[in-house]
């Protein structure tokens, strides 16, 4: 799963070119899932505001466990009572159709969607798509794709506690009345993170949400609460395809996986639950939102990860029951063809969305560290990236000759030296192993308890374990079978750029990640053994070492810093790989090594199987954290539009790390730290997320549903498919706006030729009258201006800064720069600029126009270092 990033050359090579060779077979007259969208707008688009509850079957006292609306023997009819006339209406049409225009063919409709898409997904053949596709009420008609899944510690590192938290009242109120939708493989509902009877407050669930609870057998009534308020399963598709494996893949909203689990504790997890795994205690974890609600509508699985037609059907339900947030990490298994990576049913569906009032987070992906490798593409979601919090788990190895390996385990340490035994050298002299990876340490009964007990067991990481085939359980339990002091793993040399997570382990133990390292190893301990002259059998175990344990924690100055594995930009705007005016990702959450709560029933990671929480890392990992916190800025700002909400993550976001330096970002898979150099917007996107401030940040940059519609009416060639997805006209009269001109809190250039004026319109949200100067950053080969260079305003008043950029040489290496409004009440918010392609002409150059670096004008207007 992407959650859990593992990277390995030589297997990937194989796995891509596998997947090719697939599709080149698949029998093109053969039915297949098509998502079909109608000209007529959907029922979101007659309804502008949600409607309100009279009552609420969650209106209990807070010692109850509460009910739900239950939906029993659920179909994959994505229609809740409170649309179900409407929604049967326009399925009635759909059903209409089809028999008109495949009268008297075979066909089956997985779904209708009529909340923020009208549409339908259907299992046919090409040629009946074809039929379809010709009718003049039809939009589009779209294949099915696949799509793929992209704490105890990081409320602290964030500052929520003595910040963000603490403003809203502390833990105990952060997040309350707002409800996180996440779309992922479900949860465990059982899980301590997810209970509603752990505070004595009252705890009403909004008023604006209704959802159901989906009941099955594996997800029984009283599954869901006045904490987890809804809970569904999308999988139609998936079963059409014959791919769906009820015994891993659970037909209910159950987490089979962990994945999604472990993102939903992330978002809005119970505060002060203790994480214990192995035996080991790691702390209390806590989601960033703890008091928000959460509804998971489940459209990714164990077995195949998900596809677009569930995915969309599981958006459309969520914006349909009121959710305020919507999670998404998941990313496209491809990038989507045709004029615009902005078209495709999925952001589509979530542009809708936006227009509903809901704020979507995306992951970036994880196929970074790449350009132009992030997998969400749209302006009118957030996307984020991966960073490394200031926690690391690591452990080390004191070998006999006074040398120090580095590794990783969250395993404890040996209290003294012992001798070390590699388990090809203990292998029992009346058996021939068949198995070449013996070595590995799978089986006990291979092996001499009498040489290995009381010693420190070498067993080899090989590319078994990579593959799932073997696993750091089965060699713990063998050398706990076999008395052994604790386990020492060697990495197989021909496993070439692996990442390792620390994994738990109950004995001492170390995994060295480095194959170098793992030769030091070896090369000693060879050196070590005394043999027999004669028959050259080992008479004595020279080799001892003492392992340092992994179980506490350290902690680093050099933090955040941008995961290799985190996608990057410049946004690519098509297939061609044109660079888009839209900076992406917009920034960057804690992602790398993040504990929070596992399924019961999760086997995305072997080495957490029955464990109550895992560490993962991953894209997966950062967007809940940022949806979390946009939970709080949503309870404190209640009628902030979703561009709002970004704009305050945006504008505020770090730039420095611990140690005050720039943020560094690593550029390679393999030794990464090694390979590493300070981030740029295309990185981290405008910065690292730094909650308290995003709640308190003077200005937001605002734009509107319309503002989008005249965007996607800009792009060249777009009218039939702005008309198809919407319902929207682009006509000679339509205002058109370039990604450049939208009221984004970012500017990004991707053909600077010569000279233009952009303008940014920033509105007071900080209660209070406050006077601005403003500075600037000028990218590389481009000289700027920003007017006005002093203004005050009015609480709820808005001012519009213009921003002349005049190319001074011709390049096409990306440029970065940053423009800072300084408030006199102490706000500072950051607006960056990024411009790749540069067009210059001899020209005189603006007047009064210098490149300054990280400045601030001062009373003058002068540019002041700071």
């Amino acid at each position: 799963m992407e959650g859990i990033v593992r990277v390995v050359v030589l297997v990937l090579f194989g796995v891509l070119i596998s997947g090719i060779r697939c599709q080149e077979d698949t029998d093109r007259t053969s039915a297949g899932v098509y998502m079909v969208t109608l000209k007529q707008a959907p029922s979101s688009f007659h309804n502008s505001s949600r409607a309100k509850k009279t009552t609420h079957p969650f209106g209990l006292p807070a010692s109850t466990s509460g009910g739900a609306n239950t939906l029993e023997n659920p179909s994959f009819k994505n229609i809740t009572s409170k649309h179900h006339r409407y929604g049967s209406r326009i399925a009635r049409v759909h059903d209409s159709l089809l028999r008109r225009v495949l009268k008297g063919e075979k066909y089956l409709k997985l779904y209708s969607y009529h909340y923020l898409i009208n549409g339908f997904a259907v299992l046919v053949t090409p040629q009946q798509a074809q039929k379809l596709s010709g009718r003049k009420e039809v939009a589009n008609v779209i294949p099915d794709y696949s799509v793929r899944t992209a704490t105890t510690h990081t409320p602290q590192f964030l500052g929520l506690p003595q910040g963000a938290w603490l403003q809203e009242g502390g833990y105990e109120t952060a997040g309350e009345g707002v409800v996180i939708g996440l779309i992922d493989t479900g949860i465990d509902p059982t899980h301590v993170s997810f209970a509603d009877g752990l505070s004595e407050n009252n705890y009403p669930v909004p008023e604006h949400f209704t959802g159901v609870c989906e009941v099955t057998r594996d997800f029984p009534s009283g599954s869901c609460n006045r904490k987890l308020v809804g809970a569904r399963h999308f999988a139609a598709s998936a079963i059409t395809r014959g791919i769906f494996n009820a015994s891993q893949d659970y037909a209910s909203p159950f987490d089979g996986d962990g994945h999604g689990t472990h993102t939903a504790s992330i978002a809005a997890g119970n505060h002060g639950i203790p994480v214990v795994v192995a035996g080991h205690h790691f702390g209390n974890a806590s989601g960033m939102a703890p008091r928000s609600h959460i509804a998971v509508y489940k459209a990714l699985y164990k077995s195949f990860g998900g596809f677009a037609a569930d995915v969309v059907a599981a958006i459309d339900q969520a914006a349909q029951d009121g959710v305020d947030v919507i999670s998404l990490s998941i990313t496209p298994n491809r990038r989507p063809p045709g004029i615009a990576t902005f078209f495709n049913p999925i952001d589509m569906a979530l542009l809708s969305a936006y227009k509903k009032g809901i704020f979507v987070v995306q992951a970036a992906g994880n196929t970074g560290p790449s350009p132009k490798s992030v997998s969400s593409f749209s302006p009118w979601i957030f996307t984020v990236g991966a960073a490394a919090h200031d926690r690391k788990y690591s452990n080390s190895i004191l070998l006999g000759n006074n040398i120090t390996i580095q590794g990783v385990g969250l395993a404890p340490g040996t209290d003294e030296d012992y001798t070390l035994v590699s388990a090809t050298d203990a292998l029992n002299d009346s058996e021939t192993p068949t198995d070449e990876y013996v070595n590995e340490c799978q089986d006990s009964s291979s092996l001499n308890q009498t040489i290995i007990q009381g010693n420190l067991l070498i067993c080899s990481y090989s590319i078994k374990f990579v593959l799932g085939q073997s696993t750091i359980n089965n060699a713990v339990e063998t050398a706990r079978n076999l008395s052994a002091a604790g386990v020492v793993f060697s990495m197989d040399p021909f496993i070439i750029g692996f990442q390792l997570n620390p994994v738990p382990m109950s004995l001492p133990g170390i995994i060295i990640p480095s194959s170098n390292d793992s030769k030091i190893l070896l090369q000693y301990y060879n050196s070590t053994l005394e043999r027999d002259p004669v028959s050259r059998k080992i008479v004595k175990f020279g080799g001892v070492a003492c392992i340092v344990g992994g179980v506490e924690a350290n902690f680093s100055n050099s933090a955040p810093k941008i995961m290799y594995y985190s996608a990057r930009g410049p946004d690519p705007e098509d297939n061609f790989l044109q660079d888009a005016d839209i900076l992406k990702p917009n920034l960057v959450a804690p992602g790398n090594s993040i504990w929070a709560a596992w399924s019961s029933g999760g086997t995305d990671s072997v080495e957490f199987l029955g464990e109550d929480f895992a560490m993962m890392s991953g894209t997966s990992m950062a967007a809940p954290h940022v949806a979390g916190l946009a939970a709080l800025i949503k309870q404190k700002f209640p009628h902030f539009t979703p561009s709002a909400i970004g704009s305050a993550l945006s504008t505020t976001a770090s730039l420095r790390d611990k140690d005050g330096g720039p943020i560094m970002a690593q550029r390679a898979y393999a030794n990464p730290d090694l390979n590493q150099s300070p981030a740029t917007p295309f990185d981290m996107g405008s910065g690292f997320v730094n909650a308290t401030a995003a709640l308190d940040p003077g200005l937001i940059l605002d734009l509107g549903y319309e503002d989008y519609m005249s965007f996607l009416c800009g792009i060249n060639g777009s009218e039939a498919v702005v008309l198809n997805y919407t319902g929207t006209t682009c006509g000679p009269t339509t205002t058109v706006l370039t990604g450049v001109d939208l009221n984004l809190p970012s500017i990004t250039v991707a053909a600077l030729n010569r000279s233009r004026v952009v303008q940014r319109t920033v509105t007071n949200v900080g209660g209070m009258n406050e006077s601005y100067s403003v500075g600037w950053n000028a990218p590389y080969g481009v000289s700027m201006k920003v007017t006005p260079a002093h203004f005050s305003i009015g609480s709820g008043e808005k001012q519009v800064l213009n921003v002349l950029l005049n190319s001074t040489m011709n390049s096409s290496v990306a440029s970065f720069g940053r423009i800072g409004l300084f408030g006199d009440r102490s706000h500072v918010v950051n607006i960056h600029l990024s411009v790749v392609v540069k067009m210059a002409y001899n020209m005189r150059t603006i007047d009064s126009v210098e490149e300054s670096r990280e400045s601030k004008p001062n009373d003058n207007g002068n540019n002041l270092v700071i």
